[in-house]
């Protein structure tokens, strides 16, 4: 843990001087050694969480890249120990989704908190429940693919650990959103219409129900279970869900 301390130490006090070849070479070996690390102490774990937080809001672009990276990195590699630290984690993920400056802070940002979320099945999503959904919308129509495919899964996850308490804000979300969602199911990048599809299952739960319509044919052989719960919705949407042979 100490060779933790200690590389990060370096690795996060990257000079904004440096080339950005050295940069990401810094980076990169610091992300292999931590990838092999295994974290148990806790004092210690918490002098390195202490490290992150300062990095995450540092005015250097790099840095605060770097340090949600290595969130998602202790995520993996500790998911116990994280989830006793989830409120900082997920304070200093959130805090990442808004950064002004850097659009590859925010993927980021979203990479770990979907990492964070799976880990821990959602708890301690609360709180932030509300900005999280709100800014993963803004991003779901993003020019850059990558951008836009992370926020499409984290929609879709968001879609699972609503909860009860979250359910009516999240429900007015997804009708905000609906129309953007449909379109990238025919995303120009195959990654995140494929993305998409799953995310579009996840939110159409969320839609109101129609009372008295049904929909019974052979193509609901396809996917039983999903064609009955969306028997009871919009029926262009089923339709469109088979047209594009989403089910």
């Amino acid at each position: 843990m100490e060779q933790m301390q200690s590389i990060l130490g370096q690795s996060l006090s990257i000079p904004a001087s440096q080339p950005k070849r050295k940069k990401a070479s810094v980076i990169s070996c610091f992300s292999k050694l931590s990838g092999k690390l295994k974290f148990q102490k806790r004092e210690t774990l918490k002098n390195v969480f202490s490290i992150l937080a300062e990095r995450a809001r540092d005015p250097n672009a790099t840095k605060r890249h770097l340090a949600m990276r290595s969130l998602g990195i202790l995520a993996c590699e500790a998911p116990d120990q994280v989830r006793k630290y989830r409120k900082t984690v997920l304070d200093l993920l959130v805090h990442g989704l808004y950064d002004p400056v850097s659009s590859d802070v925010i993927h980021q940002s979203m990479k770990t908190l979907t990492i964070v979320l799976s880990k821990t099945q959602g708890k301690g999503l609360g709180p932030f429940f509300p900005d999280v959904t709100l800014q993963t919308r803004t991003l779901l129509d993003d020019e850059n693919d990558s951008v836009r495919h992370s926020a499409v899964i984290l929609f879709g996850q968001l879609a699972t650990f609503a909860g009860r308490k979250w359910k009516k804000f999240f429900t007015v979300q997804v009708k905000q959103t609906w129309d953007s969602l449909l379109t990238h199911l025919q995303d120009r990048n195959p990654q995140v219409a494929k993305a998409c599809k799953t995310t579009v299952r996840a939110c159409s739960l969320y839609l109101e129900r129609r009372k008295g319509y049904s929909v019974q044919n052979e193509e609901d052989q396809r996917n039983p279970r999903l064609s009955r719960q969306l028997s009871y919705h919009h029926p262009e949407l089923l339709q469109f869900l088979y047209a594009n042979k989403i089910l």
